[in-house]
């Protein structure tokens, strides 16, 4: 039974219940929906608001993170007084401020293999805001297996892309994605960077495909793939066809259940295995102050580095490290950072395979280093 709008809901949604193709009906339907978000982040915080205002009156947010300083460029849910807080309390207080009547459903966890078809099972659309490979394969694998829709986007520096995936009859992500790429190949937002403003136009797109999806209305983006440039400030199509031969959606699919996503990614899995030869800020800081010796190299790129870097380093790329490890002394420790910790852990997984044996990472990388107060050159 489809639930009744409030008084206070027939002011609220006004001007929705004025358009034709939404109505009291479409309303109804909103107030009834079940989505789920997949994190918190830069594009869930506008799909979530949106949402939210529309008239979605369950939300489901899966997040395990705490609000960060450099999420608050992009991450609109949140404002400076929650940093270090948890961000599904701190979504859940914005979107509580938006609309009251949305009844809001915390998963506070890392979505693996292990839980995502119990969390995934109890919503009617999925909103894929990860920033990921093996979560964006994950959550694909776990909409074939359940048939639930996905409402999916992704953002690199100026560009975004949107698509409904797995809607009855059309293409999967892996259809169009059969396989991740190498490991370190595509960097994530925290490598690259991202244009602040971007995943608030692709979040709304998620946000505008799951009010349609819910309604009945439109033409939604199932077998078609938008492509966003924000510099350029257009916008592209491409056609994606159901592939017949696809290991999870095709007519004879291998993917019986969900695997372990990380592996296939190439990845160490997150969720068991701790992170190995990693070094604490903190004792890089005890290590200076102490006049420990060793190498400090950072892996980022020339332009990162000159705009700021730890007093002591030596730049060397990531694409050099192979080539450039003869400059280094195998006999005294090495630590190698970047800008969070992801292209060093690649850096140092070559030098090890090099022969290097006193590698060290840094956590959290320079970002990491000045949470902790650290100097810095500029």
């Amino acid at each position: 039974m489809e639930p009744e709008l409030k008084t206070e809901e027939l002011l609220r949604y006004s001007r929705h219940l004025i358009v034709p193709e939404i109505g009291m009906a479409g309303q109804k339907r909103l107030k009834a929906a079940k989505v789920l978000l997949i994190g918190a982040g830069g594009l869930g915080s506008p799909a979530a608001l949106y949402l939210a205002a529309s008239g979605v009156g369950h939300l489901g947010i899966v997040d395990f993170d705490a609000v960060d300083l450099t999420n608050l460029h992009r991450q609109v849910i949140h404002g400076t007084p929650d940093v270090g807080r948890n961000k599904l309390d701190s979504a859940a207080e914005s979107i509580q401020a938006v609309n009251p009547n949305v009844h809001v459903i915390k998963h506070e966890a890392f979505l693996s293999s292990k839980n995502a078809l119990d969390i995934l099972e109890n919503y009617d659309y999925v909103v894929d805001g990860t920033d990921n490979f093996p979560t964006r394969y994950l959550v694909n694998d776990a909409c074939v297996l359940l048939g639930k829709i996905n409402v999916y986007g992704s953002i690199f520096r100026f560009e975004g892309q949107a698509s409904v995936f797995c809607a009855p009859g059309g293409p999967c992500y892996r259809c169009l994605f059969p396989e991740p790429p190498p490991p370190g190949l595509v960097p994530s937002c925290a490598e690259a960077g991202v244009l602040g403003v971007l995943p608030g136009l692709i979040g709304l797109i998620q946000a505008t495909e799951t009010v349609k999806l819910i309604l009945g209305v439109g033409e939604p983006l199932i077998g078609r793939l938008l492509l966003y440039d924000a510099l350029g400030m257009f916008f592209r199509e491409t056609r994606i066809k159901r592939d017949p031969e696809c290991p999870a959606c095709g007519d004879r699919p291998a993917i019986k259940e969900l695997a372990d996503y990380d592996q296939l990614c190439g990845l160490p899995t997150r969720d068991t295995e701790p992170a190995q030869g990693e070094l604490e800020p903190a004792e890089l800081l005890a290590m200076i102050r102490e006049q420990v010796p060793f190498t400090l190299i950072d892996v980022r790129e020339p332009d990162e580095y000159e705009a700021y870097r730890i007093p002591g380093s030596t730049l060397m790329p990531l694409a050099q490290v192979r080539a450039r490890s003869v400059e280094l002394d195998p006999s005294k420790m090495i630590v190698v950072h970047c800008e969070v910790g992801v292209r060093s852990a690649s850096a140092c997984n070559i030098l090890r395979r090099g022969g290097f044996e006193h590698v060290r990472n840094l956590k959290g990388g320079i970002l990491g280093w000045m949470k902790q107060d650290g100097d810095v050159e500029r």
